[in-house]
């Protein structure tokens, strides 16, 4: 599990094909590598990978067909700065929110314009995702616990503040990018509570279903 709250850029060493997936090379910048043992779990732009190998400066990872499909790992090049993270401790605070470094979808960044000192984006986003993404909600972009602030149709937009700028990888975003996403567990584990087991389809979760799943009161 991690924070969304991104400790170090690092940056891609290589990218080299394994027998049909891939091995990642990172150096990991300013993030702390003396705590870490083979097999401890950092978060990569908000994908979780297992360390294979390491040093003071750098760590590889193997990347399955899987993720390559389902996330933007499979678009890096060497020398694209990533978003970094280290699992979280019992004791680490949890400035962010819960994130587990699975990753749900790929999203575009289609709009970038200051806001104040900040800068608004707006990101368009797979359809099944959108019911997953609420005004003022915890989403996970580029593994960086973000708010959201408005959402429309496929859309959401969300402030990036200066020091999120500085210390992420999105300083160097434009339009156009192509983003991991990671919504809220909770919303993923309660649609899933509530269609049951034997459900694969859509969720069919309605105002009517949450009335008499007990979550909605009159008032």
């Amino acid at each position: 599990m991690f924070t969304g709250i991104i400790q170090s850029v690092g940056q891609v060493l290589s990218m080299q094909p394994r027998e049909g997936d891939q091995r990642i090379t990172l150096d990991c910048g300013k993030l702390p590598m003396d705590d870490v043992e083979l097999g401890d779990s950092i978060a990569v732009n908000g994908v979780c990978l297992t360390v294979i190998t390491f040093d003071a400066h750098s760590f590889e990872a193997d990347v399955s067909n899987e993720t390559l499909a389902c996330t933007t790992l499979g678009n890096l090049a060497v020398g694209t700065p990533v978003n970094l993270e280290k699992a979280l401790l019992p004791t680490t605070r949890l400035g962010g929110h819960l994130v587990s470094g699975h990753v749900d979808g790929v999203g575009e960044i289609i709009g970038l314009k200051s806001d104040g000192r900040s800068l608004r984006f707006t990101l368009r986003v797979p359809q099944e995702l959108m019911r997953y993404i609420a005004a003022k909600g915890s989403i996970c972009v580029e593994g960086i616990s973000l708010t959201v602030n408005r959402v429309e149709g496929q859309t959401f937009d969300l402030n990036i503040v200066p020091h999120t700028l500085d210390k992420t990888n999105l300083k160097d975003a434009g339009v156009g990018r192509s983003v991991n996403l990671e919504v809220d567990i909770i919303a993923r584990y309660l649609e899933r509570m509530l269609i049951g087991p034997e459900n694969t389809g859509d969720s069919g979760v309605s105002r009517e279903l949450l009335a008499e799943s007990g979550f909605l009161r009159d008032k």
